[in-house]
């Protein structure tokens, strides 16, 4: 594999999240907690949060997913930005996904001490989105026997993770995942507006059939 920027995240990410794994109280100092960060003003946790996962199959979709989109996203901001300036916004992308997706879970739960969610998965859907946005027409696929263009994809997940957002009560964070997307569609629309052009005319002329 290259040693890119999306290699190198997901290395940090494996890493922190096997020693999680097998230290409980790091597992409980970096967990999503909303009611602690408020009330104990550790608003690290929004970050930390995003680099550790429930178990080895967590950690593996989230970081298969990650690898595959985000290298797409990535040489697109070193292609249009430059190598050094198009890395930042990467890095400052990825991050910020992982943040801003959980500002709603934040909102909704400061007050409940029993609350807790982890993964990267806000900063993962940003980068799928993101990735739709510049090619919508690619194929994603299930287990590699279901495959849809991304834009289909793409508009079925957002309607699943609001309704399931609102109907709760399987612990996850659907929440995450749909704000993560948003996210990940808006940033890469400011930092290039073209591509909502380029977008409309991909999809334009598509038949399914």
């Amino acid at each position: 594999m290259e040693l890119s920027l999306t290699v190198i995240i997901i290395a940090i990410t494996a890493i922190t999240s096997i020693l999680a794994f097998n230290r409980p109280e790091m597992m409980d100092r970096w967990m999503f907690m909303p009611y602690r960060i408020k009330h104990r003003n550790q608003w690290d946790r929004f970050v930390l949060s995003g680099f550790i996962h429930k178990d080895y199959m967590h950690l593996l979709f989230n970081m298969f997913t990650f690898y595959f989109f985000g290298g797409v996203v990535e040489m697109f901001l070193r292609y249009k930005f430059g190598v050094v300036l198009g890395g930042v916004l990467f890095v400052a992308f990825y991050i910020l996904g992982i943040v801003i997706s959980d500002l709603p879970t934040y909102k909704k739960h400061q007050d409940d001490s029993y609350y807790r969610a982890l993964g990267a998965s806000g900063g993962t859907a940003a980068t799928v989105f993101a990735s739709i946005i510049l090619m919508p027409l690619s194929d994603i696929c299930f287990f590699g026997i279901i495959c849809l263009p991304g834009f289909i994809l793409g508009v079925l997940f957002l309607i699943y993770s609001y309704v399931k957002g609102k109907q709760g009560g399987d612990n996850i964070n659907h929440d995450a995942h749909l704000y993560g997307a948003i996210f990940g569609i808006i940033f890469i629309l400011i930092l290039s507006p073209s591509s909502a052009m380029m977008f409309v005319e991909q999809i334009k002329d598509f038949s399914l059939f």
